[in-house]
């Protein structure tokens, strides 16, 4: 069992241990809340991940747990566990992950038990749920944005439609992840397990911010006062430093020579995959925009998947530049920049070239996002992402969304380029898209200030942390 520095029994701070499930997107908001639990709120963390080298999921464990300082974050990687052979070769993400964790609960009682300081809570992310059950102090930190994601589980066994959240969005069940509208499919089961631990879970981190989210956040508040449900903190947003991140990167030199607020930057995760016919009508949309672009590209998908749980997807190409239509590259030189599969997202964000973002939604890149200031572009893919846009576009009032066409509906809806290049119009010099500019610039505000002494999340984390140090520790 790969671990790196330790905590001792003389420590007096509480012992809190979070475990993040494979994959990037959850690597990253669980290291920097240990960071600032460690550095500001008198905890000593250990964040615990796990050992998928035979799963083809895209994973920053190595880069995330090398960022973290080892003097007041203590880590711990559990071992592999059987997994690949016996799930069936089609096998969505989601019940991949949710094996996996049941399958590694020996390893990770056995860690529990193995450690010198008594631990006072468990906070482990949405796909290690199960792991509630082992301790009887508990906290749950969920993948995406505040209590909204409270409201769902809430829910989850009898979805209304339209249903209706906090903040005027109402959303229609088509807009709801696919594993919560089919009650036969491998991973509603996990689910339904997952909605009964969080009830009898202590609370929730979210990883958001009051003024992000303030009437779903009230509406929290007004469930717990009601006993229905636990309370729900939220206490991001946690979005990486830049010093994380590679230092030298052509997109970055080529932003330097471009003028201020004048690019859109298209990226659409690590994993989010377009079609071949949607690469090549973004391609176009972004074209006939005018405006200047940065676009990460990624290997286009062969076939329905929205999400790379693969290598290549058995591309004989292993050029992503390679499927942009003929003669693209050509056309946008000078105001555009293609690249391949990556660019330094975080500092992309905050330089000054950077106007908008043509996002998948994913919540770590939204509230990069929102930290710069910078207006989104919607563009969802899979799980969550929906639900995350509609918010963003209805409520937040940060973003705008292109939409497929309708008799494009069904079987693999396709955004055409009219409307891509609509959007992006919008968001750069549009009417609406002032009000988008506007609002990015106050939430980027009110992001810098939520780690102040008095912020929102700061004094949400602190108390938190006060329940864990006045909380008998569990051994």
């Amino acid at each position: 069992m790969e671990s790196f520095a330790s905590t001792t029994a003389e420590d007096q701070r509480p012992h809190v241990v979070l475990l993040a499930s494979p994959g990037a997107g959850h690597h990253i908001p669980m290291a920097e809340l240990a960071r600032r639990l460690a550095d500001h709120h008198g905890v000593a963390p250990t964040l615990v991940t796990f050992a998928a080298d035979n799963l083809a999921i895209p994973d920053a464990r190595s880069a995330v747990l090398s960022s973290l300082p080892r003097a007041s974050v203590a880590t711990a990687t559990l071992p592999a566990v059987p997994l690949v052979d016996d799930l069936p070769a089609d096998a969505r993400v989601e019940t991949v992950l949710f094996e996996l964790v049941h399958r590694s609960l020996p390893h990770l009682r056995d860690l529990l038990r193995s450690m010198s300081m008594s631990v006072a809570a468990l906070v482990p992310d949405f796909f290690c749920s199960v792991a509630l059950s082992l301790l009887g102090a508990r906290c749950h930190e969920p993948r995406g944005g505040a209590a909204r994601w409270c409201r769902r589980w809430r829910v989850y066994h009898a979805l209304p439609d339209p249903l209706k959240l906090p903040g005027g969005v109402s959303l229609r069940a088509a807009e709801f992840p696919e594993a919560f509208r089919n009650s036969t499919g491998p991973v509603y089961g996990h689910l339904v397990e997952t909605g009964r631990l969080y009830r009898g879970a202590a609370g929730f981190l979210a990883n958001s911010f009051y003024e992000l989210e303030p009437a779903v956040v009230e509406d929290s508040k007004r469930t717990v006062e009601k006993g229905t449900f636990p309370p729900a903190y939220p206490v991001g947003p946690f979005v990486r430093s830049s010093s994380d991140e590679a230092g030298e990167s052509a997109s970055l030199d080529w932003l330097d020579l471009q003028p201020a607020a004048s690019v859109v930057y298209v990226s659409f995760g690590s994993a989010g995959m377009l079609s071949v016919e949607q690469t090549r009508e973004l391609a176009a949309g972004l074209e006939m925009s005018g405006h200047r672009f940065l676009w990460v590209v990624r290997m286009p998908s062969l076939n329905s998947d929205s999400f790379s749980f693969g290598s290549n997807d058995g591309h004989d190409v292993d050029d992503p530049l390679a499927w942009l239509p003929d003669g693209f590259l050509e056309r946008t030189s000078g105001r555009g920049l293609a690249v391949s599969v990556w660019a330094p997202q975080v500092r992309v964000l905050s330089h000054p070239a950077t106007a908008a973002f043509v996002s998948h939604c994913g919540w770590n890149s939204t509230l990069e996002s929102v930290a710069a200031g910078v207006p989104m572009i919607a563009w969802p893919l899979h799980a969550e992402q929906t639900v995350n846009a509609v918010v963003l576009e209805e409520s937040v009032g940060v973003a705008v969304r292109p939409r497929a066409r309708e008799d494009d509906v069904g079987g693999g809806a396709v955004v055409r380029r009219g409307e891509i290049a609509a959007a992006v119009k919008e968001v750069m010099e549009g009417e609406k898209g002032r009000g988008v500019r506007r609002r990015a610039r106050e939430l980027k505000q009110a992001a810098g200030r939520v780690w102040s002494p008095e912020g929102s999340s700061r004094r949400a984390l602190e108390e938190v942390a006060g329940k864990w140090k006045a909380a008998p520790a569990h051994k």
